[in-house]
This record gives structure tokens, sequence and C-alpha cells, in this order.
């Protein structure tokens, strides 16, 4: 079990080659850091820093060409497909910015998808609590194009954390979402973070960022700055000053009309 002086992540020296032809691309060139239970860091960094490439490796995706990747203490950048495939169904959540949701399925069904890969008894009884907790306990027999982005995304949440993994790799989950459901999203993770699970989060938009407790920021492949969140945005409070702008606006243009009807 990792603790404070046990990292749950640990990248040591990672780097990562593509061959483009004769070329080769350097996504990675020597990363190392530690992630350690609880903590709910964002990975940011502009386009071809290496954080998707990053991202792959930290959810068993992808390997790294040279370096090593230990989760919970366990060595598992070389381990075989199948042995990937049993890693990563129990020790990960995945949350992606397109939602990953089967379209004629029900969001019931969706969330019982992983307990089904692993064997897991009491299926629907487990995804119906996954529903419950992320605030979808009456939209359990809905389907994605029934559902709203947020709503869909909420499922994908209850997916993720149903097998109740190690930790929740978030890529981009707020990117296909307004200002509205992005911060609904934060505050949904803020409570799991407090509730201790581990959530990393790729994001390229520095309001997300700051509701994450720490920040690793990406450059050509190197890890260039790594710091903890001094003035963390609590995503509730972030929603209701969104509230109070929304309302002055619409209450601005209202009067406006009112004084342009007058004239």
């Amino acid at each position: 079990m990792a603790t404070r002086e046990h990292p749950l992540i640990e990248v040591r020296d990672l780097h990562k080659v593509f061959k483009m032809g004769e070329h080769e691309v350097r996504a990675l060139n020597g990363v190392s850091f530690q992630i350690f239970e609880g903590e709910m860091v964002a990975i940011m960094g502009p386009s071809g820093s290496g954080k998707s490439t990053l991202m792959n490796i930290l959810g068993c995706l992808d390997r790294p060409t040279n370096g090593a990747y230990f989760l919970n203490e366990r060595e598992v950048s070389s381990l075989g497909a199948n042995a990937l495939a049993r890693v990563r169904n129990k020790e990960i959540g995945f949350v992606f910015q397109s939602f990953n949701l089967l379209a004629r399925t029900s969001a019931l069904e969706n969330v019982e998808l992983p307990l089904i890969y692993a064997g897991t008894p009491h299926r629907r009884k487990r995804a119906m609590g996954a529903l419950e907790r992320v605030g979808l306990g009456d939209r359990v027999h809905h389907k994605p194009n029934e559902l709203s982005g947020g709503q869909q995304q909420r499922v994908a949440i209850a997916r993720a954390i149903v097998n109740e993994p190690t930790m929740i790799l978030a890529d981009e989950p707020t990117g296909n979402l307004d200002t509205r459901n992005s911060y609904e999203i934060m505050m949904l993770f803020q409570e799991l973070n407090e509730q201790g699970r581990t959530i990393v989060i790729v994001t390229h938009e520095p309001d997300i960022a700051k509701m994450c407790k720490r920040v690793l920021h990406f450059r050509d492949g190197l890890l260039d700055q790594d710091y903890q969140v001094t003035s963390r945005v609590r995503a509730s409070d972030a929603l209701e000053e969104w509230k109070a702008q929304r309302a002055a606006a619409d209450a601005a243009q209202a009067e406006r009309q009112a004084l342009g009807s007058t004239a």
C-alpha cells in the first residue's frame, strides 16, 4: 500500500521515442517524479510537450522506450499485454474528454462494463451505487443521447470509480463541457479526492489546474515545473461566482432591452 514513504506513482528517467519514417520524435526525454496517495495533480503543457504520451504510460496503455514506471510499488512498465490489461482494470479508472460511452446501452450498463471484465459479482448493485455517488441515481436507464454532456461525463466518472481503483486518470475531462458543467465536474473530482481518491488530470485550462493541489508542467518532453497550488480554488466557489456573473449580465441585458423598447 502506498504511503508517504512509498509513492503511489513513481516514474524514473522515462524516455519515449517514436519513429516517424527516418526520423525520431522524443516525446519524453528523461522524466522523473512521484505522486503520493490522496494527491490531486494537474498535468499541463503546450501541444507536443509530452503530456499525452505520459498519460498513456501512466494508464498502462503504452510502454516507455527507456526508464521505469512503478504503480503501488510494482514495476509495471515492462509487463506483458495481459498483465497490463489486469492492472488497467483493477488499479486505474479512466475518464476521457469524449466520454467514451457505448451509445446503444444505458448509463447503468456502461458503468457495469469494468465489473463484467473483472468478473465481479453483484454488478448491478455496485453500478447503481456508483451512479448514485455522482448524482445520477434517477438517470440509470437513460442512454447517452438522452443525457447532457455534463451528465455523460458523470456516467464516465461512475464507470471509472465502480471498481474502486487505486487512481483516476482524467484526460481533458472538461474539454467538451461549458463553464457550468466544467465546474460541476470539478466539484465531483474534488469530492472524490477529499474521500481519499488519487486523481491525475491532464488539462490545458489554467482555471481547472488551480482546482488541483499540485501542477506538473511539461515542455519539450521534460518536466520543467513541479509546484503545489498555493491558493487552491474550490470548484463550488467558482460555480457560485460564475452564477452571480451570469445573473448580473442577464440583468444588464434585460435593462438595456427595456430602455431600448421605451426609446
